[in-house]
């Protein structure tokens, strides 16, 4: 009985050995190989592989016109335009097409004046988010605006850019002598690292979205490209058993991070960076430094460098379904004004979420009207006036500066930071909402904001339609607060406070 076991065994050991065999023989001959490599210039560099090669270490066969990059001596990977300037290559997204570089001298507004001939290169600016610009020369007093451009300052004065759109009037411009305006050049193309170049041809983002690689085609022309899955020669030469992803199971939260992963693609030409989960636990040096807990995630202070401090909010995987992270990016990441956060970066790794902002080492604004067992911490009445205009002068620039209206819904001092000078600056934008300027109505489907603050059409319509005018009674609120030296909610946590509206309603 044994023997006959045996040799059943022996018989599918057999088979299997012959399979094996089989497949190591395909491999071999059967399957394709990759000779265009990935090769980076240095450890941080991007991976540069079909269609960009590397000048003098990739294969001819890998070279697509137009594409070639090489490294210089900082182990920086360079792509060279038709105009006389060499730019270092930040980072290459090859699903949708698009290559970003940066400027050391942050003179991209200044080298994009320059003759940019779109007829002898493969790239071009996308035309999704081109904007139109206006220069205005300042005094070196004026320090209230981050749009400078530094190429252009001269002795006693400072050039700012700012959108041609932007109503000047609720900006510190008054005291400004407008140059000219810039017309059709890509947003924020006065920070050194916001360029973004895209390109159509060759067309391999749909073999990327696939999990493929893209190639040129044996025996075609020099142009004609072709898809290949090389992925499957290296899983049979690393042949185990049940070779499969293990994803998760709640479909829900599939939904939920399509949703965003569709959005990001969307959004990718004006984004703040990108982060990896690896590079949030690296910023946080593994969470170390917590500074607060919220409803809807925990903060952690980090650093980008050793001058760079950031503030890193980690959302709850359990709270929500992506809306609040989709409203947090897609809104601050088309602003940016003295009296609102900056979003510096972002991470959506699978499930796991994050957001990046600049450090505001003051805390907020709760924290100086509000401490009952603190009483050195009131900063004194002109400084309060001084903010409570600031943060008028923000909500003003969402409501009336941007090309669409932003509505905050949640104006509250927690929201409200301060830098190292005491200047606030408007926070949190997770229940914001978009709309056009000629829109009067604004349409919900349940009430958003924090006991205290809303707004009564924002409770129940019977006290009229929502519109900007919301904010505006949020910031009424925070105002008898800052005069008043107390909450204006009990000692209700913010859990209980945001979002969730009981069913009787106090007006204030």
């Amino acid at each position: 009985m044994n023997t006959q076991k045996d040799l059943v065994r022996y018989a599918k050991n057999y088979h299997l050995f012959l399979c094996l065999i089989f497949l190591a023989f395909s491999t071999v001959h059967g399957e394709p190989q990759d000779t265009c490599k990935k090769l980076k210039c240095g450890d941080k560099g991007p991976a540069v592989h079909f269609p960009f090669s590397l000048k003098g270490r990739h294969p001819d066969h890998c070279v697509f016109p137009g594409f070639v990059l090489s490294c210089n001596e900082k182990h920086e990977t360079i792509l060279e335009l038709p105009i006389p300037f060499k730019f270092p290559v930040k980072s290459i997204d090859y699903k949708a097409q698009a290559i970003q570089l940066y400027d050391p001298e942050s003179c991209l507004l200044v080298k994009l004046l320059k003759v940019f001939n779109k007829s002898i290169t493969p790239f071009h600016f996308s035309k999704n988010h081109m904007t139109d610009l206006t220069l205005f020369n300042c005094s070196l007093a004026e320090r209230q605006l981050d749009e400078q451009v530094p190429c252009f300052r001269g002795s006693g004065y400072q050039v700012y850019s700012v959108l041609s759109s932007y109503i000047i009037e609720v900006l510190p411009l008054l005291s400004c002598t407008k140059m000219y305006n810039l017309s059709s050049v890509p947003y924020y193309s006065n920070y050194p690292d916001n360029l973004y170049l895209e390109w159509s041809e060759p067309n391999c983002g749909h073999c990327e979205k696939k999990g493929k690689m893209c190639r040129l085609k044996n025996n075609g022309t020099k142009s004609e490209i072709e898809c290949v899955d090389f992925s499957k020669a290296g899983t049979k030469r690393k042949w185990v058993p049940t070779a499969y992803r293990v994803y998760s199971s709640d479909r829900k939260e599939k939904a939920n991070q399509l949703k965003i992963e569709r959005f990001l693609d969307d959004y990718r030409a004006l984004k703040p960076s990108r982060y990896s989960y690896a590079d949030i636990k690296r910023i946080t040096n593994d969470f170390k430094d917590k500074l607060g807990e919220g409803a809807y995630g925990t903060v952690y202070k980090g650093t980008l460098s050793s001058e760079l401090f950031v503030a890193v909010k980690v959302l709850n995987s359990s709270k929500g379904d992506g809306e609040e992270f989709i409203n947090e990016v897609g809104t601050m990441g088309h602003i940016h004004h003295v009296n609102v956060i900056r979003l510096v970066g972002f991470c959506a790794d699978g499930f796991r979420r994050a957001l990046v902002y600049e450090f505001l080492p003051n805390g907020s604004l709760q924290d100086f009207i509000s401490s009952p067992d603190n009483k050195n911490s009131f900063l004194g009445w002109d400084k309060m006036q001084d903010i409570a205009l600031a943060i008028a002068k923000g909500i003003e620039y969402l409501h009336q500066g941007c090309d669409q209206r932003i509505l905050h819904f949640d104006i509250k001092p927690h929201n409200v930071l301060l830098d190292h000078n005491f200047t606030p600056k408007i926070s949190d934008f997770g229940l914001a909402k978009l709309c056009s300027k000629d829109q009067s109505i604004v349409s919900m489907t349940t009430a958003r904001g924090t006991m205290g603050y809303i707004a009564p059409e924002v409770f129940s319509r019977n006290f009229g339609n929502v519109s900007y005018k919301s904010d505006v009674y949020s910031f009424g609120m925070l105002l008898l607060e800052m005069v008043g030296g107390r909450k204006n909610v009990g000692s209700a946590t913010e859990t209980q406070m945001k979002s969730t509206i009981p069913n009787g309603f106090i007006i204030f």
